[in-house]
């Protein structure tokens, strides 16, 4: 079979692709700061034979390898841009830029995708359709690069896509997905409170910033916990809080800084409608003026069901039906909503961890890694699914 000789040169390719991943790796660039790692892209794509853009929407590159046959155009997406964080993993290949670090698995979906596209490449003669790779920049960062991208005509002609994401939530060999919402809305919110400073020993005569803030950070909870529908999932996080410069000085003005997550654009709207309201009302009551901003980010990820079926039935096809498993959804974000927008396509994740290579730190820890062997097996089923979606000259 076709697809079974793709398998074996994918296998043939590990090492290259490992070689690919930790170049990559060591030369972490953040979003919209990319510049080495999509030149670098752009030229492999072109020594496999594969017409490229590069510039799409800003930074991005886009592969499109014709066959001159009929048949259905998928698209294939994977990220790689870095974050702003110190590595600490202590790898011969860790990052050499000082504070940034691919701690997320994006040089891995470089290099998954970059041998995807090498090997479809060599087997085009046998292939029909069109396949479409779609290398972004600045996933990490609002408002991220796949708008900009789609703008840019990047999903012209396209039929379904596909991306999957490394992951060490779940143990290599794993596979997850699942029909409908997968990730969550990924929104962001400011509050800066102005009271009235003044001696610590004399509270009566300040309005105090810092304990305003505190009450607004433990009421908001009660929104989630109070006014969302318990089947809703829903989260409020406050994770920056800064008031005050000295223990003796009643603190003058707050900032508040955090992030909400929903599944559900009813819940989306209600959220950012509440919290207003109820943040005005603390302020207003202690005397104390405030300043709420809401920032809408990515949209809920909706996977289509036929493509998720097909994802189910590629697991099945290459490691067998119980490496696949239906997952719940996230309350992360990922920017490929905008694709799933656009038009079918569904995002997976490919399970990466590994105890017995210390693969088990979060993503966006200092110390994330990821069993390495699980390129490979994102990379089968990558393959899999555009062969199976754009059609091959035989029935093989």
């Amino acid at each position: 079979m076709v697809l079974q000789q793709m398998w074996q040169r994918l296998d043939e390719l590990y090492e290259e692709m490992v070689a690919w991943r930790r170049d990559f790796h060591r030369y972490p660039e953040l979003s919209f700061q990319e510049e080495r790692t999509p030149r670098i892209i752009a030229e492999r794509l072109r020594a496999f034979g594969i017409e490229v853009r590069e510039g799409v929407g800003g930074r991005g590159v886009v592969g499109r390898l014709e066959t001159g046959r009929a048949g259905r155009t998928v698209a294939l997406r994977a990220d790689f841009d870095a974050l702003p964080i110190q590595e600490e993993t202590g790898v011969e290949y860790q990052s050499v830029i000082p504070g940034v670090m691919h701690a997320c698995g994006h040089d891995g979906h470089t290099a998954v995708l970059l041998a995807v596209a090498k090997v479809l490449s060599q087997f085009r003669d046998h292939l029909t359709g069109n396949v479409v790779f779609i290398h972004q920049f600045a996933e990490e960062m609002a408002p991220g690069g796949a708008k900009p991208m789609i703008e840019d005509g990047c999903l012209d002609g396209v039929d379904v896509i596909y991306g999957t994401h490394l992951w060490t939530g779940f143990p290599r060999g794993r596979i997850g997905c699942r029909s409908g919402p997968i990730m969550a809305a990924t929104d962001d919110f400011q509050v800066d409170i102005t009271g009235r400073g003044g001696h610590g020993g004399m509270p009566h005569q300040a309005v105090d910033a810092l304990l305003v803030g505190a009450a607004v950070v433990q009421q908001l909870q009660t929104l989630v916990s109070r006014r969302v529908d318990p089947l809703q999932p829903a989260v409020v996080t406050v994770g920056s809080f800064h008031a005050g410069d000295t223990y003796n000085v009643i603190a003058g003005k707050a900032t508040l800084k955090g992030t909400v997550r929903t599944l559900d654009g009813a819940v989306r709207d209600q959220l950012e409608r509440d919290m207003e309201r109820l943040i005005r009302g603390v302020c207003e009551a202690a005397g104390a003026e405030v300043t709420f901003q809401y920032r809408r980010g990515y949209p809920v990820v909706v996977n289509h069901a036929e493509p998720v079926d097909a994802v189910r039935k590629a697991v099945g096809e290459v490691f067998g039906e119980a490496a696949y498993f239906t997952m719940e959804p996230l309350m992360v974000g990922e920017d490929f909503a905008y694709y799933l927008q656009r038009v079918p396509g569904a995002f997976f994740f490919t399970g990466a961890a590994n105890p017995a290579l210390d693969a088990v730190y979060p993503h966006h820890h200092p110390r994330f890694n990821f069993d390495e062997r699980a390129m490979l097996d994102a990379a089968k089923l990558l393959v899999t699914l555009a062969v199976r979606a754009a059609g091959t000259v035989s029935t093989q």
